[in-house]
């Protein structure tokens, strides 16, 4: 067998390496942390730690600028970034946008904090801006369900509680018991920071800068574009509306 066939031979076993997101889709790579539980209570303070919240809207920007995307959003140790339909990046290829994209995250953070850590990553697709509205009120309502629950597992945490004490505490508890939870200890869960009850996200922004001419001296304003982070973001309805903003200022690249 010569080398040409040997590797033609070897190639079909790669199975995945065709897959590609299907035309005309939108996606959102997403991103979370691996063994997290852990590695966050060895390091930061909890249940919220302003450190680990910029580390990952520090690596939620650096996967949006490096993918090319349109908006990122983040809350605890995950990172959702979008896609638009036209976005071509590495012919679309799923293998390497989901291996790239982990690690991307994982070498970003990692360089950021100085200590070795994992992300792994998924991607997922929507056929319109009706699915691309309900995936992000879906992972915004999972931020908020996962930031009451870790208020109240480690305030009784630190009231000495074990954890499997705090998690029998809180099994099958509805969110009006976890409040009330709260409140008896003098937490008002509607007035922590926002960006732990409903997540950051990270958008283009358009601004205006001006320079000079080295030639004449003249002077000359362009528009150019960043990165810009928003920590208060509404909810529902609301947040609907901001999305569509987003969508709105991204139109598809000219053909």
């Amino acid at each position: 067998m010569d080398a040409d066939e040997m590797a033609r031979r070897m190639r079909q076993g790669e199975l995945f390496h065709g897959l590609r997101l299907l035309p005309g889709a939108w996606a959102v790579l997403r991103v979370d942390g691996r063994g997290f539980s852990r590695f966050t209570q060895e390091r930061f303070e909890k249940p919220f730690d302003p450190l680990f919240h910029r580390l990952m809207v520090r690596t939620a920007s650096t996967l949006l600028e490096e993918f090319q995307g349109i908006y990122a959003y983040t809350q605890s140790d995950e990172i959702s970034v979008l896609f638009r339909p036209d976005w071509s990046l590495f012919d679309r290829e799923v293998e390497k946008l989901v291996s790239l994209s982990a690690s991307v995250a994982t070498a970003t953070f990692t360089h950021a904090l100085g200590v070795p850590a994992v992300f792994d990553g998924r991607v997922w697709m929507g056929v319109d801006e009706r699915s691309v509205l309900d995936y992000f009120a879906w992972r915004q309502a999972d931020g908020t369900r996962c930031s009451l629950q870790g208020w109240c597992y480690w305030t009784l945490r630190k009231e000495g509680l074990s954890a499997a004490q705090a998690t029998r505490e809180l099994d099958g508890r509805s969110a009006s018991f976890k409040n009330e939870l709260l409140f008896q200890r003098g937490i008002n869960f509607n007035e922590v920071p926002l960006w732990q009850r409903r997540g950051s996200a990270i958008r283009w922004e358009r601004y205006v800068k001006e320079g000079v001419d080295p030639r004449d001296g003249s002077r000359h304003q362009t528009t150019r574009r960043r990165l810009g982070v928003d920590s208060e973001l509404p909810m529902k309805e609301a947040y609907e509306r901001y999305l569509r903003d987003v969508l709105a200022a991204s139109p598809p690249e000219p053909r």
